[in-house]
């Protein structure tokens, strides 16, 4: 359903870029809404914008800590438009909410700049984070633009929309919104959670233990301390080797970034995805996944992000495979994939996991946060003349989280969220680039309006002259590197679109 904004609510941190914004909604004739600092910021540019303290009827209180925290502001935003909501809103006042535009306090840029903890705890945005949930949660009726990096979409919209959204753009924007808040939440956890008292996290989930098959080879011996019984359910199969369950403990930190993608399978082989693909349907994306890498395919994990049903159960079941995972099972799907006994099913609990990685090396231990990031759509710096296009922007970000999973160094060659080839654990960028094109070309697939991901930054131009001669349209990487105008020098000569994100996904 398509919705003319109407009216905006404006709380951001960061001023930058927000001037063109409310240029454009007042030029629409959009109500604005704003508090403290962002009232004094629009009212200065002469625009008219209602405090949102004249709507609560209190102003802000608690040095700022309390500013939209009220039933008058989450009712306009989260009330359905329907007759009952709408009666509701009249009866008590409360003006509706088409658009939020929020840009936390910047909780991590404060923890690196200093180690000053009242300074830290005053940049946990509580009313900026609630406005985002908020939004995301009624994509429905409101489009949330939950930091300045989705600027550019929105001024897009409002230029040549003139402010009417759609429900696919809605939608995209709440998905955004929550992997923007599930970080900004995992930033808060890792810092309170000391050195010490991750440590004592660690150890308390590890009391139990529970001796494994054999180790990487049958001559070693293996033991694995936690509870499995809280990530998943065995439902059939041999015992779990040491083998199994890194593989496992990868494919679900893989599956853990599809989970917005709709129904998404890959298949792991030694810790490294060899084929990925999202697809209307579950059959649809295990029959795309498995035609990026049938050969390798034999003997590997098999990881779904939704239930796997009767159709692609019988599939499944006619090649060999490790271990098979998914949230749910239909009662056909587990009659046929139980027939072969000594194939492994897991029903998972969930996808969630601890914030560190914990790993032996030399005579101790070395812990590090997870890889949590993913870029969003319109958040990278776009460096080249042409523009990714719609279907790109999704095969880019898809591209980017199956190199965030590969072994470095990596290429993702990524069509209508298929992985058509990949190159990992490469010296080099380029053998890594050769290697993903020779792998897709090998699976018999087309790379003309393909997109190229990198888990770091192109040292030289090779990669992409070598993306040109096979068709491919658009690439993604980190940038960063002091040689970084070649490459987007031959992506302009080429006529290829470049994002530039600023973060690398080295995975050792």
């Amino acid at each position: 359903m398509d919705i003319q904004l109407k009216s905006a609510l404006i709380s951001v941190y960061d001023k930058a870029g927000l001037d063109e914004i409310v240029k454009e909604l007042h030029s629409l004739h959009i109500k604005i809404y704003s508090t403290g600092g962002t009232w004094d910021f629009i009212h200065q540019l002469g625009i008219p914008v209602e405090k949102v303290e004249d709507v609560t009827g209190y102003p802000s209180i608690l040095d700022g800590r309390v500013k939209t925290l009220h039933p008058k502001v989450f009712g306009g935003i989260l009330a359905i438009r329907n007759e009952e909501h709408l009666r509701q809103l009249e009866e008590y006042s409360i003006p509706t909410f088409d658009l939020v535009i929020v840009d936390l306090y910047p909780f991590e840029a404060t923890v690196a700049s200093t180690t000053d903890e009242k300074a830290i705890i005053e940049k946990i945005d509580i009313g900026g984070i609630s406005l985002i949930r908020a939004a995301a949660k009624n994509f429905g009726d409101v489009m949330i633009i939950p930091s300045k990096g989705q600027y550019s979409f929105l001024l897009t919209l409002l230029r040549e929309k003139k402010g009417l959204t759609s429900i696919d753009d809605r939608k995209l924007l709440a998905a955004e919104a929550f992997c923007l808040s599930s970080h900004y939440d995992h930033s808060i956890f890792s810092w309170m959670a000391s050195a010490s008292q991750a440590e004592n996290v660690y150890q308390e989930s590890v009391f139990q233990a529970q001796s494994l098959r054999y180790g990487e080879n049958p001559h070693q011996k293996a033991t694995f301390f936690g509870d499995l019984s809280k990530v998943f359910h065995q439902v059939s199969g041999k015992e779990l080797s040491y083998n199994n369950l890194v593989d496992i403990d990868a494919a679900i930190r893989l599956m853990a970034d599809f989970l917005l993608e709709g129904p998404t399978v890959a298949i792991i082989k030694h810790t490294n995805p060899c084929g990925i693909a999202s697809n209307d349907s579950v059959l649809g994306a295990w029959s795309a996944a498995l035609k990026s890498d049938p050969v390798s395919a034999f003997g590997g994990i098999i990881i779904c992000n939704s239930e796997i049903d009767s159709a692609t159960a019988a599939e499944i079941d006619q090649i060999f495979y490790e271990v098979l995972i998914a949230p749910s099972f239909s009662d056909e799907a587990l009659s046929i994939l139980q027939s072969k006994a000594k194939r492994t099913i897991l029903k998972l609990n969930h996808f969630e996991f601890q914030s560190r990685n914990v790993r032996s090396v030399l005579n101790g231990v070395a812990v590090q946060e997870r890889d949590a990031v993913c870029s969003a759509i319109n958040s990278g710096n776009i460096v080249t003349t042409r523009e990714p296009d719609t279907r790109e922007w999704q095969d880019l970000l898809f591209a980017e989280k199956c190199a965030k999973h590969l072994k470095s160094n990596t290429i993702a060659l990524v069509k209508n969220r298929q992985l058509l080839g990949m190159g990992c654990g490469q010296t080099s960028r380029i053998d890594a680039c050769h290697q993903a094109v020779d792998k897709a070309l090998k699976m018999g697939f087309d790379l003309h309006g393909a997109v190229m991901a990198s888990d770091a930054f192109f040292p030289f131009p090779d990669c992409v002259e070598v993306a040109a001669e096979q068709g491919i349209t658009a690439v993604i990487q980190p940038g960063g590197s002091i040689k970084d105008q070649l490459s987007i020098d031959s992506c302009n000569q080429h006529q290829i679109a470049m994002v530039c994100t600023g973060i690398r996904h080295f995975l050792h």
